[in-house]
């Protein structure tokens, strides 16, 4: 299982979970620090949940979809270390498609956050930043980024 990507640029390759939407990789890597590429809810490459929160999607709807993603995050940052790798989560910036006046990105960023915790414990507990916008890639509801330390 897994998405095989072959790098004109470094002539390697390498299967991921979390397979790149476009002309990138999944995680970088660079002195002790791990950052992720910005994920959305996908499942096995394919877009699960689509739309905008607060018309679209419900905010119990959109956190779970923030979850997804921040999982498909932790994946990349897992699949470039190894889980041993991690020493712990430093910043989590989710962004949220979501309706003029919608206030509540706090409540939809905690289901990336309760992810993260559940998987990593405390080396899962992260300082966050939740952004609303109006669009995201492939009309995702949410997307998320991980900056991560990891050993060197």
């Amino acid at each position: 299982m897994g998405w095989r990507w072959v790098s004109e640029f470094a002539g390697s390759e390498f299967s991921t979970a979390v397979p790149p939407q476009g002309a990138y990789v999944p995680a970088v890597v660079h002195g002790g620090i791990a950052y992720s590429a910005g994920m959305t809810p996908r499942r096995h490459g394919e877009l699960v949940m689509t739309g905008v929160v607060g018309r679209d999607l419900d905010v119990a709807t959109a956190r779970e979809a923030a979850g997804l993603a921040a999982g498909n995050a932790l994946t990349a940052v897992v699949e470039a270390v190894g889980l041993p790798g991690i020493v712990r989560t430093l910043k989590m910036t989710v962004f949220i498609a979501a309706v003029d006046g919608f206030t509540a990105h706090s409540a939809v960023a905690d289901g990336a956050s309760t992810v993260l915790r559940e998987r990593l414990g405390e080396r899962g507990v992260v300082a966050r930043s939740a952004v609303g916008v109006r669009t995201l890639p492939a009309g995702a509801p949410v997307e998320v980024e991980l900056v991560v330390a990891v050993t060197a």
